[in-house]
């Protein structure tokens, strides 16, 4: 078997991507008010992964940060600050991704941030 087989017989999750961009109306030429568009036309298998760490902080104690990472095939395209909706393991979150992409032959990793609104 693949490395990128193996790594995606771990995929338990489905995602959907979606940008926030505005249209032209091709009668008037006029630019229309943003809005958000499904980029991609099926759910795409992918894998949530979870894990904390201790950030510092001046006030005693720390915080702690939970990072969100995805996996996803390599030739799937996410933008910069793209909204992911993943359903994993009986749940649907919306989620924005808060770096660029790390591709890698077999996968890509997308670190994120729960999606509050487009900015």
């Amino acid at each position: 078997m693949s490395h990128r087989k193996v790594i995606e017989s771990l995929y338990k999750g489905l995602c959907d991507i979606y940008e926030y961009k505005s249209s032209k109306d091709p009668a008037t030429g006029r630019v229309g008010k943003p809005k958000e568009v499904k980029v991609n036309s099926k759910q795409i298998p992918c894998r949530l992964s979870y894990n904390s760490s201790q950030a510092v902080t001046q006030a005693e104690g720390g915080i702690l940060v939970q990072n969100i990472k995805l996996f996803m095939a390599p030739e799937i395209v996410v933008k910069p600050n793209s909204k992911i909706v993943v359903t994993q393991n009986g749940r649907t979150v919306a989620y924005k991704n808060s770096s660029q992409s790390m591709i890698y032959e077999s996968h890509q990793e997308i670190n994120l941030e729960i999606f509050d609104r487009w900015a």
